[in-house]
């Protein structure tokens, strides 16, 4: 089922009117991250986040987005980072390697950083099936990590007043 289709918490837009999110993405396989963003924006936008506090930040690759969200959320200007990306198996063990470490960066920086990440980095075998979770058949898994964070933040908020 994909995300739109899924309860949307109603109380995300009352507490997300004033918070700012960056978006860590990815240029490889830019033609599905770009779809991956799109996804991520319109789920905030939906949320009550403007759409000038949103912020996408590029970079080579899904290598390199633990660092770029740890860049981000050090500045203290985000309340919530989305990361994403699409890794997709190739012929040799480079896969396992940058999938692996792409995702324990990323769990390592928000809770090093103690900021709400989403993470829609697409680790898939085939090019069809990232563009199936990228917008197609499977939803799009960057709407899916931008409600996501989106939720934690507005957790966060009532947690802490």
């Amino acid at each position: 089922m994909a995300m739109s289709e899924k309860s949307h918490p109603e109380e995300l837009s009352r507490r997300l009117y004033d918070t700012s999110f960056c978006i860590v993405a990815a240029r490889f396989n830019g033609d599905i991250v770009d779809r991956l963003i799109a996804g991520a924006r319109a789920a905030l936008e939906r949320s009550g986040v403007s759409p000038s506090a949103i912020e996408v930040l590029r970079v080579a690759g899904a290598y390199e987005l633990p660092f770029a969200a740890q860049a981000a959320a050090r500045t203290g200007r985000f309340d919530g980072i989305v990361a994403l990306g699409a890794v997709i198996r190739g012929g040799t063990p480079h896969f396992e390697y940058i999938s692996a470490q792409c995702m324990a960066g990323l769990a390592r920086v928000s809770l090093d950083c103690n900021i709400p990440l989403g993470n829609g980095v697409l680790t898939v075998d085939t090019a069809e099936q990232a563009v199936e979770r990228a917008g197609g058949g499977e939803g799009n898994k960057g709407e899916e990590a931008a409600l996501a964070a989106a939720e934690l933040v507005s957790l966060v908020r009532r947690l802490i007043p």
